[in-house]
């Protein structure tokens, strides 16, 4: 069976699925890239800089670049399943039109939630979901991401035979590997950043943007009680458009507030075997999936109901849930959850636990479901 993938653009926490499912021997994927600028170095708006990532994006699956419309329609002609990410794009809303006249099957997988995309009021909500039945007509399959995402589908009329789970997941082997690698050295990267040996770490690790709420985490870190003899240290891991403002506001604080820019993927393993919680206290967030990573760590995540991931990944036993901007909220819930060494233990291990099995297997076994209940054979395709 001739799987296509159609996407923007090579991303990194999807190369990993990517390599796995072209190694099924029921699929033959190929994969369509809008763009392939970014596979070497570009600049990415929400760091704020140029970026080369050190893991590679297009090794292990066969892909191309879209030339023109001829060759997409040559391609979605050629398969049984066409496997869209999101209708952002003119040419990802043509494939559909495509698909459905060439009578390919159709599988769309986004990242909406009704929190980080909402359709508006009035008139503008009631054209948006005019427009988004228009293109959800012509899907044959949604691949649900997680609860809130399967909700906004339910919302917009699409029914639960035409919903199929495909968890949003990242190579967890690969941060497991390379976490179990750091812990070798904690000692002296700590050192390395003037951690005392005993002291608590909060980890922030993301673009350092409004929605992300940067600056709330730091005011919360500044309202947790001083009076403690174990005082935390908190680290930024990135860098974007409130870089200086977060600066500005940490200035006196360098031995507790620690802000060191973008760190690539083969370097963020350190930090989350580094840190005891990890905070997203974001707000229109559609997953989150540097929570993933940090609960790989044995990180305890901070998260708000606006992070997709929420549902799926955090609750009491896991994290804490807090509203996004409140920093007295994100400043109890840290407290909290500092006071008590050996609960916070209890509860990083039951993150591990939680996100071992939210892996790339799940993704695949979702797909695969998928393709499976759309009535399509998994036989490898014998078409030139």
């Amino acid at each position: 069976m001739r799987l296509l993938y159609l996407v923007s653009h090579p991303i990194q926490y999807q190369a990993p699925l990517l390599r796995q499912i072209a190694g099924l021997p029921g699929i033959e994927l190929f994969v369509l890239f809008e763009t392939l600028d970014n596979a070497t170095t570009y600049h990415d708006p929400g760091f704020a800089q140029a970026i080369t990532w050190d893991v590679p994006l297009t090794d292990g699956y066969d892909h191309a670049m879209v030339r023109d419309r001829d060759h997409l329609r040559t391609e979605i002609a050629k398969s049984q399943v066409l496997w869209i990410h999101g209708w952002d794009t003119r040419l990802k809303r043509k494939a559909l039109k495509m698909a459905r006249q060439a009578g390919v099957r159709t599988l769309m997988r986004g990242e909406n939630t009704d929190a980080a995309m909402p359709d508006g009021r009035g008139l503008k909500g009631l054209l948006k979901r005019l427009y988004l039945a228009r293109i959800f007509s012509q899907c044959d399959g949604f691949l649900c991401i997680g609860a809130d995402n399967r909700d906004y589908y339910r919302t917009r009329g699409i029914g639960d035979a035409r919903l199929f789970a495909m968890a949003y997941t990242v190579d967890n082997a690969f941060f497991a590997t390379r976490i179990a690698d750091a812990a070798k050295s904690r000692t002296a990267f700590r050192q390395s950043l003037n951690i005392p040996g005993d002291c608590p770490v909060i980890l922030f690790a993301g673009k350092l943007q409004a929605r992300k709420h940067p600056l709330t985490l730091l005011r919360a870190f500044k309202a947790l009680d001083r009076q403690k003899a174990q005082q935390p240290v908190l680290i930024y891991v990135g860098d974007g458009e409130q870089r200086r403002e977060l600066e500005a506001a940490a200035a006196g604080m360098a031995d507790r507030v620690k802000i060191l820019g973008f760190k690539n993927q083969t370097e963020l393993p350190a930090f989350y075997d580094l840190a005891d919680v990890f905070v997203l206290a974001a707000e229109k967030e559609p997953w989150g999936l540097s929570v993933n990573e940090a609960m790989i760590g044995g990180c305890v995540p901070v998260v708000t109901p606006e992070c997709g991931c929420a549902r799926d990944l955090v609750d009491a036993r896991t994290g804490r849930i807090v509203a996004p901007g409140d920093a007295d909220a994100l400043a109890a819930a840290l407290a909290e959850l500092l006071a008590d060494r050996a609960r916070l233990a209890a509860m990083a291990a039951a993150a591990k636990d939680r996100i071992a099995g939210w892996g790339l297997d799940r993704s695949v076994a979702g797909l695969t479901a998928a393709i499976e209940g759309l009535g399509v054979g998994m036989a490898k395709s014998t078409q030139l």
